[in-house]
């Protein structure tokens, strides 16, 4: 009887949660050939075909969907032995504080993923803002965070900052003006802008960009949350700062025919209150990034 390569199984995962072979290549950091390569050899090592390929990307074949199943089982079932040999495994309860703005559209996914690795462990979630995240790091409130902040000189402070928790960055990606591609401007008028309250950092620094930029804009509509400001924002009410996990599949950068300045990047940190939870925190972080 013939045994699957455990690296092979990973990429048909990896295809078929992506939907191309050339987006896997990128989740993947191989060429879209040696991608290719890999579920040639495994539809090989099967004698059937698991994906049909298209201009739209690549579909699951009957067959492909039932040894996805199975694929998913045997590297949870992989990954579980080499955390149990590393002594990396985990049970009980783990509280996550995490910014709205961390992959919103992702995250339920990503959560998903650790309540299957990690079966024994029970993951309690609370929406901080960033700053209070990295506030409150020491008070016991919770065992990981994530929080996000501006990769902008004049918005990050100092390393040397003792008070700073120990952190580890996960993410880092554009920020961007953004708004529903059937916003209009009226001829001479002010930019319509969907708002958070000013208690959001992010919410204070995009508005400090504006005014600096001496951009004209009236405040149309405020938002609670990142998930009403993406309402707004698909709804057409208005243009906003988000960050690039962060825009709905609806909603388009605002070209730069409307002066507005340029933004930087922002950076995603996993905040490690307790040295003790050290150990776990590469796990973590490999399980967010993904």
């Amino acid at each position: 009887m013939r045994r699957f390569d455990l690296e092979l199984l990973h990429t048909l995962t990896v295809v078929a949660d992506t939907g191309s072979l050339s987006a896997a290549s990128g989740r993947l950091n191989r060429s879209p050939s040696a991608v290719s390569e890999q579920i040639r050899k495994l539809e090989e090592s099967c004698g059937l075909v698991l994906f049909i390929r298209g201009k739209k990307g690549a579909s699951l074949t009957p067959a492909g969907a039932r040894l996805l199943e199975h694929a998913r089982k045997l590297l949870l079932l992989n990954d579980a032995a080499y955390r149990d040999i590393q002594g990396l495994s985990l049970a009980g309860d783990l509280r996550l504080a995490i910014t709205d703005y961390f992959r919103p559209t992702d995250i339920a996914k990503i959560l998903k993923q650790i309540g299957e690795r990690y079966p024994s462990l029970r993951l309690h979630v609370t929406v901080y803002k960033s700053a209070m995240i990295r506030r409150d790091a020491g008070s016991g409130h919770f065992d990981f965070g994530i929080s996000m902040r501006v990769a902008d000189s004049a918005s990050v402070p100092s390393s040397a900052d003792d008070d700073e928790p120990a952190s580890v960055m996960i993410r880092r990606e554009p920020l961007q003006w953004v708004g529903a591609s059937s916003l209009e401007r009226a001829p001479d008028g002010p930019l319509p802008l969907v708002a958070l309250p000013d208690t959001c950092s992010m919410q204070r620094y995009a508005l400090a960009r504006l005014n600096e930029a001496g951009v004209d804009y009236f405040i149309a509509h405020s938002a609670s949350g990142v998930a009403g400001l993406q309402s707004a924002l698909s709804a057409g009410l208005g243009f906003s700062c988000l960050n690039a996990s962060a825009v709905p599949h609806d909603v388009v950068p605002l070209g730069k025919s409307r002066h507005l300045p340029a933004l930087p990047h922002v950076e995603f940190h996993l905040i490690i209150p307790d040295v003790a939870n050290q150990p776990l925190a590469g796990e973590m972080a490999k399980l967010l990034v993904a």
